[in-house]
């Protein structure tokens, strides 16, 4: 039984639609594309991760509010406490420094939830699972955010978890659900689906760093950047250093290696399952562009100047449209979008 067997399901599934675009329009473009009871139930995961995240990302509230609300949100998302009092003591919190979409998705918790919770047991389960590591990783990563970044690469990659990788374990179990041919290769998947969710964080992190850093955060590694002569902690004076865009350069690399990853993982869904390659490829295919904006302008200073245009959309969504069942055409495609990226094993080295 899906969510929509009630007129009060409907509506809800209707908002869910609704709200989709006004948070996402890139999820509100993949999303669509698998096969119906997927699109429901991923647009519902999306979107709750999306409340964790508008708690995770308000200003106004303090590290300890933030634990406070991200360990409600998991009782409500579990069905332990009640949607309305959750988002009724959020919602007056929230500053203007939140976008209004989010806003309104944050006073409308409760009809997400009662979508969340007429999926099946299997289904809710996966998605109570990534609720509660992802909300525990924010609060945990909050209390020690600051200006000068995270310690090393091993904190990038348990930051990275908690916020994105665990989405692709989640995905990973929905689409395993769905068909008992994906399920099959349910191994490869779960290995590879950590990576894809940090390759596509990774790229927002680079992207965003700026604007991060406004906001008194930065989630980039300080060894990397010690590593090569940079130091964090004087990071606005350094954005055309030498030394700090070979730090960001190696940065790529990583998140380069992630999204070969991602494409593998991709190759692993069965050619007939168009639907839910074109999911998987425009979200890869977009991050893929991304990087290359950012590897090409390192000295940027604003996310805006990376971000890829709406025509590099278009083409991204009709070029990984016409391949989808062509996991040679892919690969060729993958190699000749990112030769010019460096690869993770890529040596730091500043010329003089």
């Amino acid at each position: 039984m899906n969510a929509a067997t009630t007129r009060e399901g409907r509506a809800d599934l209707a908002y869910q639609s609704e709200i989709l675009p006004k948070v996402s329009r890139t999820f509100a473009l993949t999303i669509p594309q698998l096969p119906d009871p997927l699109s429901e139930a991923i647009g519902n995961a999306y979107l709750l991760c999306r409340i964790a995240d508008t708690v995770e990302d308000e200003p106004a509230l303090s590290a300890q509010d933030k634990q406070a609300f991200l360990e409600r949100f998991i009782e409500v998302v579990e069905g332990r406490a009640p949607a309305p009092d959750f988002a009724g003591d959020l919602s007056p919190l929230l500053s203007t420094a939140t976008i209004e979409a989010e806003r309104e998705l944050v006073a409308n918790t409760p009809k997400v939830i009662r979508v969340t919770h007429r999926f099946r047991p299997v289904q809710r389960e996966a998605m109570e699972r990534c609720v509660r590591i992802m909300s525990l990783g924010m609060a945990e990563f909050q209390r020690q955010a600051t200006p000068e970044g995270l310690n090393d690469v091993p904190a990038l990659n348990r930051y990275c978890y908690h916020v994105a990788g665990v989405v692709g374990e989640t995905i990973t179990k929905l689409l395993c659900d769905y068909s008992p041919r994906i399920g099959e290769r349910r191994e490869e998947l779960f290995r590879l689906s950590t990576s894809f969710g940090q390759g596509l964080q990774m790229v927002n992190i680079l992207k965003d760093m700026w604007d991060d850093r406004r906001r008194g955060v930065c989630w980039l590694p300080r060894d990397v950047f010690q590593a090569v002569g940079s130091d964090l902690s004087a990071l606005a004076s350094r954005r055309s250093n030498p030394q700090f865009v070979a730090g960001l350069l190696g940065l790529v690399g990583m998140a380069r290696d992630h999204l070969l990853a991602a494409l593998r993982f991709t190759l692993l869904i069965p050619a007939r399952e168009t639907g839910i390659r074109r999911f998987l490829l425009w979200a890869l295919g977009m991050a893929v562009l991304t990087l290359r904006r950012i590897n090409a302008h390192p000295d940027f200073t604003d996310g805006s100047e990376v971000k890829i245009s709406r025509q590099e959309v278009r083409s991204t969504v009709l070029v990984t449209s016409a391949l989808a069942r062509s996991d040679q055409a892919l690969k060729l495609l993958f190699e000749a979008c990112t030769r010019a990226l460096p690869s993770g094993t890529h040596r730091l080295a500043v010329g003089a």
